[in-house]
């Protein structure tokens, strides 16, 4: 008998329980987006949309069929500019957060 866990319901659960672990997932996806690795972005958002919202819900509210949503958050996704703000929109929404964006100058 194995011991393992399914990856999505075990992320679904902390989500539930733990609101910063979501918040700081949300926060990690929009970090990897805007230092130029987005497709671990579009996989951390697909999880968290999962564990959140659900593919369903989030088609009424960005009013987008699921499945081109599930295809614009796989690993080969290319969402638009506007597709990803309406996601993250009803992400932050449900999770009764906003971002706080912080420029940090290279040196």
């Amino acid at each position: 008998m194995a011991l393992t866990r399914d990856f999505k319901q075990t992320i679904g659960e902390r989500v539930t329980r733990d609101p910063a672990f979501a918040k700081a997932m949300l926060d990690e996806a929009a970090t990897l987006f805007l230092n130029g690795e987005p497709e671990t972005a579009r996989l951390i958002l697909r999880d968290l949309v999962n564990a959140t919202v659900g593919f369903e819900a989030l088609a009424q509210i960005t009013q987008k069929p699921s499945k081109s949503l599930h295809r614009m958050l796989s690993q080969n996704g290319n969402p638009s500019m506007d597709n990803l703000a309406s996601i993250f929109g009803a992400i932050k929404k449900g999770l009764k957060v906003s971002f706080n964006v912080h420029v940090v100058e290279a040196n």
